[in-house]
């Protein structure tokens, strides 16, 4: 794999010259058309490591045609004149950092986003979010749960309309009944998801977590909701690892360098000359799964019997 070329943020001269000369006095630079730049958030690890993840990803489909540059919160006019300099004409933005990088480079980038959960109103650009794609989830609800026949949510009607809306299209086609319950907050969530576990009946209804700050609450709403499981054998599933550490039957999480690969390839298409895909995010496709085998146990269900080994498994 080539190495990739990891930028520190430098004032606007500095950076410039660097980008510049980043080929080396041997080497030509690149065609604009065949560099891809990759901005993202200058922070540490562990998090830092997600984002290197995603550029591996990014290089593997691009063959090395990449510039990796990190950007921190004052990151703004340099970032565009050094990569006018170096031939690029196509960013990947991840995380808030990259975006709001990304946002402050005028009209001639080609932008693609990812590693974010949602884009900022109007939708300008094309990317992957990190919510997973119900057709995702629910195949594998009914893969590890086969007596399964209806999931309930409960949801903001704003922050996860969309996720909600693609679910319900999900749903008809695997065969499932979705219930989805608004709340606007907090109390709202509570109260719908008391609801929902006086509907539900074990083993035959399950409960989706979806990536939704207002209803799913880990320090007040996830203990309750494990209790709740626990107690009525009603599995729930989710789209956090974490959540699966704590009791929840299965995840689906991102699988980092699948995810650079398809931001990548989302990317060449932004340039091409028929390039005419609406903006906004699609649901995220490159996943692992990880289920809670003690859950499992729990709830009755053969972990053993599947053929697809787990990515990863607790406790």
């Amino acid at each position: 794999m080539t190495r990739l070329r990891l930028l520190r943020p430098f004032s606007a001269a500095l950076l410039a010259l660097l980008l510049a000369g980043l080929a080396g006095p041997a080497r030509a630079v690149t065609a604009a058309s065949d560099t891809i730049a990759v901005l993202f958030p200058d922070i540490g690890e562990p998090y830092r490591k997600v984002f290197t993840e995603i550029i591996g990803g990014v290089e593997q489909q691009l063959g090395g045609k990449v510039r990796a540059i990190p950007v921190g919160a004052g990151s703004g006019a340099e970032v565009q004149s050094g990569l006018k300099r170096q031939g690029a004409r196509t960013v990947i933005a991840l995380g808030r950092q990259g975006l709001r990088a990304a946002g402050a480079l005028d009209g001639s980038f080609g932008i693609v986003v990812g590693g974010i959960g949602a884009l900022p109103e109007p939708e300008r650009w094309r990317g992957i979010g990190l919510a997973p794609d119900p057709v995702l989830l629910f195949s594998w609800l009914k893969t590890l749960v086969p007596g399964v026949r209806r999931v309930f949510v409960v949801y903001h009607p704003v922050h996860s309309q969309a996720i909600v809306r693609l679910a319900r299209e999900a749903a008809r086609g695997q065969g499932l009944e979705l219930l989805a319950i608004e709340a606007n907050d907090l109390a709202g969530a509570v109260r719908g998801y008391h609801a929902a576990f006086a509907m539900a009946e074990g083993r035959r209804d399950a409960l989706w977590l979806p990536q939704d700050s207002v209803t799913v609450d880990d320090t007040t709403i996830l203990p309750m909701l494990l209790r709740e499981s626990w107690n009525r054998a009603v599995p729930l599933f989710s789209s956090s690892i974490l959540h699966v550490k704590k009791g929840v039957l299965f995840a689906l999480y991102p699988d980092n360098v699948a995810l650079g690969r398809e931001l990548a390839a989302l990317a060449q298409a932004a340039v091409g000359p028929e390039e005419t895909a609406r903006p906004g995010l699609q649901p995220l496709r490159a996943v692992r799964l990880a289920v809670n085998t003690r859950t499992a146990s729990h709830l009755g269900l053969d972990m053993e019997s599947h053929q697809h080994p787990f990515d990863a498994v607790f406790p």
